[in-house]
């Protein structure tokens, strides 16, 4: 009988789950009066949970805990950290983290959960210093997530951050869910959520309204996911700017399905500079967009030259192909809803449009199409000049019928319906 009692014991213990070790900020001394600072009680309570063998559990209940900037390093003993905020974590406001390059930020991690709670950047103030063309700090991103594994960020809620909100770099396997990012429209610089130089990435049912892009990507980005995004007021969703060097990995399989964009600069865009570079955009589909008055619906734009200085007069060398717009619709801001202007030296390629409905003040809008080739089905256009660079010969195909002729020129640079 004893030693049955000791077998179910034994296997009591060690098939049980293992049980988090749960650790409270206030308990090691933060306090919750959003003046005190409480970053070395954060940074206690971080080495704690990181030591842990087993799954570890940081809690921040309700309140305002001021911090000042703190990176919560790895690796970490524990593959499972959760990271679970009830309360708003404040940033020291303007000129004291100078030019950081970020706020938050934790580096190195595995499994790693942040959910729920709130970052105020407090960021009005550097805005306004930058608005008004003084000599101001960079300032810093929010929260940045640098050579991790296995993240999810679920419930957050960013406001006012004084650069970037959510900044992910270098990591694999990303989920972003029910993320609230809010800004003043004319914020300077303060996007939502940039990522780059990561893969496998998941960005799901996420509010963004900012003074820069909703969501911006940059190079080296492989196997993006976005679905079910707000964006408005803000920059749109920007695969760039990219090719700033000679030298950069490209960006690859992009997918942005079911999106609203509501009075943004842009919607759905492709940026890249004026310059020499060996990168490239391959494997991209946008599909079920909503524009609601925006000023430039479906947009590539190759010419990117910040104050004509170090590219004028040079080609874009970055690579775009296989980029597909697919249920574009709604209204746009200005005459021309669709602009494709590419790289007269690496013309786009593989470009599909179908069932793209966008009109311009109740009527039709118009596209622009220059150095760019690919196809058009469905219910896109009255006429499409898209040209095929292939020899001398360019194939021009709207709705289904097809056309060709044998002088690219034609529609190098047009301006047609849709």
């Amino acid at each position: 009988m004893a030693h049955f009692i000791l077998l179910v014991l034994f296997i009591t213990i060690f098939a049980s789950p293992a049980i988090a070790n749960t650790y409270n900020v206030v308990s090691l001394g933060a306090k919750p009066d959003g003046q005190t600072d409480s970053s070395k009680a954060f940074l206690s309570t971080w080495a704690s949970a990181c030591d842990s063998s087993g799954p570890s559990s940081i809690y921040v209940p309700s309140g305002r805990f001021f911090l000042n900037r703190v990176k919560f390093q790895g690796p970490c003993k524990s593959s499972a950290i959760t990271f679970r905020i009830d309360g708003t974590l404040v940033a020291p406001g303007y000129g004291v983290m100078g030019s950081s390059e970020s706020w938050v930020s934790f580096n190195r991690v595995v499994g790693l959960s942040v959910l729920g709670g709130t970052l105020d950047g407090q960021g009005t103030a550097l805005w306004a210093c930058k608005l008004a063309g003084r000599g101001c700090p960079m300032g810093a991103a929010s929260i940045m997530f640098t050579g991790s594994k296995g993240l999810l960020i679920s419930g957050l809620t960013s406001v006012n951050s004084e650069l970037g909100h959510i900044n992910i770099n270098g990591c694999d396997g990303v989920k972003i869910q029910g993320v609230k990012i809010s800004a003043a429209s004319n914020s300077p610089n303060t996007d939502g959520i940039h990522v780059q130089m990561s893969n496998d990435v998941t960005i799901i049912g996420t509010r963004i309204s900012t003074g820069d892009d909703c969501v911006s990507i940059g190079p080296g980005m492989q196997n993006l996911w976005i679905e079910n995004i707000s964006c408005g007021p803000g920059h749109g969703i920007s695969i760039g700017s990219l090719g700033k060097s000679s030298q950069e990995p490209g960006v690859q399989n992009v997918t942005v399905k079911t999106a609203v964009f509501t009075d943004t600069q842009n919607g759905l865009r492709i940026k890249t500079w004026g310059r020499p570079s060996d990168g490239y955009v391959k494997g991209v589909v946008f599909e079920h967009a909503v524009m609601q008055n925006v000023q430039n619906p479906i947009i590539i734009t190759q010419n990117y030259c910040p104050g004509n200085k170090n590219c004028p007069d040079q080609y874009s060398g970055v690579k775009i192909s296989e980029v597909t717009y697919n249920d574009v619709r709604g209204s746009s801001a200005t005459p021309v809803a669709v602009n494709f202007d590419c790289s007269p030296t690496r013309p786009c390629s593989g470009i599909g449009l179908q069932d793209i409905k966008l009109t311009y003040n109740n009527g039709p809008a118009r596209a622009f199409c220059k150095h760019a080739g690919g196809s058009s089905a469905g219910d896109v256009c009255r006429r499409v000049a898209c040209d095929f660079e292939s020899g001398n010969r360019t194939e021009k195909q709207c709705g289904g019928k097809t056309e060709n002729t044998e002088d690219p020129k034609e529609s190098i640079q047009d301006i047609y319906n849709l």
